[in-house]
């Protein structure tokens, strides 16, 4: 009982075994495409490998102020901090690699445009030292173009014009071409490259921008400290460095002009302020002046300068909250616009540090969105996170300015109302005085406002024209490690494209190939017994079993006659029990076997005559019908005169006797052959004539076995024709070749049941090429193995392809 248990998975396991070897044998079949593949790929990587020119590192480090990393370092001058805005090392890198810097630097450097030399099989940069510099004066077409450049002398180069023929050009001439109109201006090494070719290739400089930024690596280098570091990999050092030290040039004069840019706005408003404050004093000092000189006044009490000190206090704080609610105002206007361009308001007198780095949050947002505006549609998704960040940091605002606010008008009612106890307190003081007091106190109001503002004022100037920057360089660019192709991954990669490419063309090539390549494919669509295998037969005759004794394929043939005498023999058993059963008796007759296929070259005349002279040579007397009455083969292959009379000849005048149309073959002792004779014009009404069922009959009684050759069932009807008279039929099918559809075909046929005793024969089998065959091969039956022809032998190599 264990022992047929573990029968089950063996089997199963021989199975895949099997399946793997298969699959492997497909392409194993076609090793000299992957060794010319392997060939190809070392080549090329060798030759890669002595042409590769190494890539070098370039990397800088700067460092940014991060008040996300430090926030309690403060500044030495903190007047100066009065319009910078919060920033973090993490925003800093990403406005390193922005779009907007990187495309400013590749402008800058002009690396859209590159200019080689050839030197044999390799190529020279001229980044550092061009012949030329190539200025483009009208843009033209921007995909990659290369222009050929020959630099005739020191005044005259060669270039293709439009029309594709060659133009003599000079230097600082403007030349238009599909690149656009452009020239070229000479440099002092010019006399150098005269008379070699230089290759000018321009690009679109935003798929240049986008090359770069995929290319730098920018990242912090240590967390705890702002320290960011930028690294590029390039074939000339010199452009890595160039490109690096501009694009931290680039970096500090963004940050600077928008320093100053946020500066001169706060400047403005306090200008603007100043100048209505100016006219305000003024006219305040002329009403305290006009009032001395009416009423005669020249000195004020002890207890009007006491009063007059007190309320000043009350009226100086009472003046700030009013001012701190005037900025609020503005404040609350700022954050209701929906304008992304409206000026950021100054918090002068604001102590709130939470709302003061909420606005500054909230104006870097707003900048950032403008930025991205002036490249990107408003409604790009990209806006999204910007969009609701903004919103977030208005919400935040409005509430922190709602408790600012309530804060400070609580405070102004105190204020006034202590104002108005210390006004209800001195009615006893002359109208005059109090008066003038209130004059006075209007014009300290005044001044002491224009001094608070003007010394801001000073103080922004001060830090508009100062030139510090957001970027301090730790280390320039320099130039790191110089990075050569490895061998051992090229080679690696070598090999796996030796092995995978014609990997890929065999799996593609058989998944499209709609050809029967295997057993399982006639098995899964047909439900017809496959009587026998052949295999492939690469001899010049066919005639394999009359040629040679020992042979695989006639070792085939001969186990394809005893299947068929297997066969024959249960027909006949089924033929005896029904005459016994009937009470007659049936006298022994000759068996029928007819051999047809669905189209031409499936090897049915092949198969028909191999079959029939491995029949004769059991001892048996055959004789083959050559009833492919379009297409004869049989007498061809035997070696026999096509113009004796034949099978046309006694169906169309039925008065010749039997033995007159058959020939002997002098190979073949007992075998016998009946050819078409003249080829006739009605085939099909030929064979319907009852002359056809008086033959068999004749050849039954004289033969043991009939072998019929016909015509491809699937091209014309004679098959169908004859299959009446057949006691067998065999199918044959050609590996890679018989096409799949042709297993729908000839399913039809047998559900019609059409073909008696319907046998499939599988011909052709070539196990090394389709991973499906026999696992035997002529070793065992020659002694000597046969001389194969160089050319024989460079034909077969060529069919693996």
């Amino acid at each position: 009982m264990s022992t047929r248990q573990a029968s089950g998975p063996n089997r199963a396991n021989r199975h895949q075994f099997s399946d793997l070897k298969t699959v492997l044998a497909k392409y194993f079949y076609h090793w000299p495409l992957f060794v010319l593949c392997l060939i190809i790929a070392f080549t090329g990587a060798y030759f890669y490998l002595q042409n590769a020119n190494p890539a070098y590192e370039v990397s800088a480090t700067i460092l940014v102020k991060d008040e996300k990393k430090s926030p309690q370092e403060k500044a030495v001058l903190p007047e100066l901090e009065q319009s910078s805005s919060p920033k973090n090392a993490e925003s800093e890198i990403e406005i390193l690699r922005s779009k907007k810097l990187v495309s400013q630097v590749v402008n800058d450097l002009q690396l859209w445009t590159t200019y080689k030399v050839h030197k044999g099989l390799t190529s020279k940069d001229l980044y550092e030292n061009p012949p030329f510099k190539f200025v483009l004066l009208k843009k033209g077409s921007f995909d990659g173009e290369k222009m050929e450049v020959l630099i005739k002398d020191n005044k005259h180069f060669e270039v293709e014009n439009l029309n594709g023929n060659k133009q003599t050009v000079a230097f600082n001439q403007s030349f238009k071409n599909s690149t656009g109109t452009w020239l070229l201006k000479p440099t002092n090494v010019l006399d150098q490259y005269i008379g070699s070719v230089i290759t000018v290739t321009v690009k679109d400089p935003e798929m240049v921008s986008n090359a770069y930024i995929k290319s730098l690596d920018a990242h912090l280098l240590d967390k705890l400290a702002p320290t960011i570091g930028l690294f590029i990999t390039d074939e000339v050092p010199q452009r890595g460095l160039d490109f690096l030290n501009s694009l931290i040039t680039a970096y500090n004069d963004a940050a600077s002009d928008e320093q100053k840019r946020t500066t001169k706005s706060t400047i403005d408003f306090i200008d603007r302020r100043l100048a209505s404050l100016t006219g305000e004093l003024n006219t305040a000092e002329k009403q305290v002046e006009g009032y001395r000189s009416s009423q005669g006044l020249t000195d004020i009490n002890s207890q009007a300068k006491v009063y007059l000190e007190n309320v000043q206090a009350n009226d100086n704080k009472l003046n700030e909250v009013n001012v701190q609610l005037n900025v609020i105002a503005g404040i609350e206007q700022y954050v209701n616009s929906s304008s992304a361009n409206a000026t950021a308001p100054a918090t002068i007198g604001i102590s709130d540090p939470a709302l003061n780095s909420q606005i500054e949050k909230l104006s870097e947002l707003q900048l950032k969105k403008s930025a991205l505006l002036a490249t990107t549609p408003e409604n790009n998704p990209l806006f999204e996170p910007i969009n609701k960040q903004i919103a977030v940091t208005k919400a935040a605002i409005r509430e922190t300015v709602s408790g600012v606010k309530a804060s400070l008008l609580n405070s102004k009612r105190e204020l006034q109302a202590v104002s108005n106890k210390t006004e209800s307190s001195i009615k006893d003081i002359p109208v005059q005085e109090r008066q003038f007091v209130g004059m006075k106190r209007q014009q300290s109001i005044k001044e002491n406002l224009y001094v608070y503002l003007l010394q801001k004022r000073e103080e922004l100037a001060l830090s508009y024209a100062s030139t510090f920057v957001d970027a301090r360089i730790v280390d320039k660019a320099n130039i790191g490690d110089k990075k050569w192709p490895k061998p051992p991954l090229i080679m690696a990669i070598a090999l796996l494209l030796g092995i995978g490419v014609p990997f890929m063309i065999i799996y593609f090539r058989q998944s499209f190939n709609n050809k029967i390549t295997g057993r399982r494919d006639i098995e899964k669509a047909l439900n017809v017994p496959i009587l026998a295998e052949l295999s492939y037969n690469d001899s010049e005759r066919e005639a394999i079993v009359v040629n040679t004794k020992h042979h695989l394929v006639g070792e085939q043939f001969r186990t394809l006659r005893t299947n068929l005498n297997y066969l024959h023999s249960n027909l006949l058993q089924e033929t005896d029990a029904y005459s016994a059963n009937s009470a007659t008796i049936t006298a022994p007759r000759g068996k029928v076997t007819m051999l047809t296929s669905s189209v031409s070259k499936e090897g049915k005349s092949f198969v028909s005559s191999n079959l029939a002279a491995s029949l004769a040579a059991s001892g048996k007397k055959t004789v083959i019908l050559e009833m492919d009455l379009r297409k004869p083969k049989i007498t061809r292959v035997f070696d026999l005169p096509s113009n004796h009379p034949g099978i046309s000849e006694y169906l169309s005048k039925g008065n010749i006797p039997v033995e007159s149309i058959i020939q002997h073959t002098p190979d073949n002792p007992g075998l016998d052959v009946i050819g078409v004779g003249q080829i006739p014009l009605d085939p099909s009404e030929l064979l319907e004539r009852e002359g056809l069922t008086t033959l068999i009959n004749d050849l039954r009684n004289m033969y043991d076995d009939v072998v019929i050759d016909t015509a491809p069932l699937h091209l014309v009807t004679d098959a169908m024709i004859i299959a009446k008279q057949a006691d067998v039929c065999l199918y044959i099918i050609r590996q890679g070749y018989t096409t799949k559809d042709e297993l729908d075909f000839l399913g039809t046929i047998v559900e019609a049941d059409y073909l008696p005793s319907l046998q499939i024969v599988f011909n052709g089998i070539k196990k090394n090429k389709y991973g499906y065959g026999y696992n035997y091969d002529n070793s065992y039956y020659s002694e000597q193995r046969k001389q194969v022809s160089f050319k024989r032998a460079f034909k077969g190599m060529l069919s693996r392809f």
